[in-house]
């Protein structure tokens, strides 16, 4: 047993260390044969070994928690197609490097889907990355400040599948818009990005503070994309409403309601934004306005 060990951890098998004297006590009783021993011991480790690269991978893609599709409640949002959702679960999207836009109020649970979908990605052998808008942009603003921008932008360029959570909900300034559409267009067609927000698609010329911008990162987001507009109430407000904390559905002024908006007028500034986005960055495709 101790040369056996030492062999084992000359080898770096240490699941296999781990539960050998279970695996021998369990051999000794079922008489399995030598390949069916050695498959399952092998089996242990490979194992274990997986369950350390997918904690591993999880925690490297900063994800703000570890939810999955079988923990979320499609009955609590009827306005969502599971099928859709089913498909997306397969991650043919991932291969196309194609996008998915998740749109609805706070609480619907747009989190736990993009979430979900970085977790089934990683589980894939899909490396996956999670940022909000507003940190993504900020460390890419001070990137640029610094004079590093393009080689802080390849780890944002670098997983197949880039979450980009909560956008909307705090505008952008002019750098931040211009940083923000180079990303877009240098990961057009050559990875995914799975994008949460609490804006129509009408209200994100405010969000970057230009029409024109809006629609140039809207081209090249929804060319290869897929849409979820989710119309439902708030499951934090749920669970308030189930400890009386807030009136029963029904009694109130509604469920939430369903993202709508216009287009924000052009600006002064349009044309000199135009301008300034004209050349892409390096191994991007060429603006299209």
């Amino acid at each position: 047993m101790e040369r056996l060990r030492e062999m084992l951890a000359s080898l770096s098998l240490t699941a296999l260390d781990a539960k050998l004297e279970a695996l021998l006590e369990q051999a000794s009783k079922k008489e399995p044969s030598y390949a069916e021993f050695l498959l399952e011991t092998l089996e242990a480790e490979v194992d274990a070994r997986r369950q350390r690269y997918l904690k591993t991978r999880l925690q490297l893609a900063h994800l703000p928690y570890v939810k999955t599709f079988e923990q979320f409640d499609f009955s609590f949002q009827p306005s969502i197609d599971e099928r859709q959702v089913r498909e997306l679960q397969t991650l043919r999207f991932v291969h196309e490097a194609s996008n998915v836009i998740l749109l609805g109020p706070p609480g619907v649970g747009k989190t736990h889907l993009a979430v979900a979908l970085a977790e089934a990605a990683i589980r894939a052998g899909q490396p996956a990355y999670f940022m909000t808008a507003h940190d993504l942009v900020d460390d890419l603003g001070r990137a640029y400040r610094e004079g590093r921008l393009d080689r802080r932008m390849k780890v944002y360029l670098a997983p197949k599948v880039l979450i980009i959570d909560e956008m909307g909900y705090l505008p952008l300034d002019d750098l931040g818009a211009m940083i923000f559409f180079q990303l877009v267009s240098a990961r057009y067609e050559r990875g995914s990005i799975v994008l949460t927000s609490n804006k129509s698609y009408g209200d994100w010329g405010g969000i970057f503070g230009d029409p024109i911008i809006a629609t140039a990162i809207l081209d090249r987001l929804l060319h290869h994309s897929t849409t979820i507009n989710i119309r439902g109430e708030s499951y934090r407000l749920k669970d308030r409403r189930r400890a009386g904390l807030v009136p029963l559905r029904g009694q109130e002024g509604g469920p939430a309601a369903a993202l709508s908006g216009a287009p924000s007028s052009a600006t002064p500034k349009a044309r000199r934004l135009k301008a300034s986005l004209g050349s892409a960055p390096v191994g991007a495709p060429e603006s299209r306005f």
